[in-house]
């Protein structure tokens, strides 16, 4: 995640930075300017997810420079840094994510970064990448990966939701369809195979003589950085997990 913070008061500045960094203490990179003209050229080659910005400056103000902001990213998050109140209207009309009055404090951030109108995308260096929270779905490489048959993807669905644990054909055909369909079922997992194996990735799926399970440690999952106080995945959470489907339940309450 990216954070920048502009204000072209330096003592200011500082001080959000410092209240900033309480709150957000993963590897986020924190970028500060206050030079507004310095930091209307950073944007222009570089992707925000979070914006403190100030919005009486000299030359650009804040208002520009979320105009610029919302020009190459539409969903990032603005939150206003102000001692005033009479840029309230231009802000809502930006859609900015949040307003604070000057001066900031721990907690006033902290509700902004909770309260975020649009979840910061978190990215991952592994090849296959599992997004549980909303609708379920996969990717690899970034590219939406696709199934063969929809209950192929909701087979996977539910290995995932196992979280590497070893699933039997019976337990597999019994939250599938609650009747015997055991030899489609086996059919899936053969999708499942010739689908990953097609994209690549030969190190997720494992299937040994009457079951199968994930490989957890070859996967990125929002869901599985959750239960590991990811203070991104946390953020992205909405109380939604895999829409799609009628079996699952996500337990928020058992992270690591």
């Amino acid at each position: 995640m990216k954070v920048l913070l502009v204000d072209d008061e330096n003592l200011q500045l500082l001080r959000l930075e410092t209240e900033v960094k309480k709150v957000i203490k993963d590897e986020s990179e924190i970028i500060s300017f206050s030079n507004p003209v310095e930091a209307s050229k950073y944007i222009e080659q570089n992707k925000i997810d979070i914006a403190f910005l100030d919005i009486e400056m000299p030359v650009i103000n804040g208002i520009k420079l979320a105009k610029l902001l919302k020009t190459s990213n539409p969903l990032v998050n603005i939150i206003f840094v102000t001692a005033y109140d009479k840029y309230a209207l231009s802000a809502y009309q930006l859609h900015a994510s949040g307003y604070l009055s000057k001066p900031v404090n721990e907690e006033k951030i902290r509700k902004e970064i909770d309260n975020l109108r649009y979840p910061i995308e978190v990215t991952s260096n592994k090849k296959l990448q599992i997004k549980c929270f909303g609708n379920f779905d996969v990717f690899c490489d970034g590219e939406p990966l696709k199934f063969a048959r929809k209950k192929s993807k909701e087979l996977f669905a539910y290995l995932v939701d196992r979280e590497g644990a070893a699933v039997n054909i019976n337990e597999l055909n019994a939250v599938l369809w609650e009747e015997d369909h055991k030899s489609y079922c086996r059919n899936l997992i053969a999708d499942i195979q010739q689908t990953l194996k097609s994209a690549g990735v030969n190190d997720v799926f494992v299937k040994r003589f009457n079951e199968c399970y994930i490989n957890v440690d070859n996967v990125y999952c929002d869901a599985y950085e959750y239960k590991k106080n990811n203070p991104d995945a946390i953020r992205m959470f909405r109380g939604e997990y895999m829409m799609q489907y009628s079996w699952p339940i996500f337990d928020s309450l058992s992270k690591d």
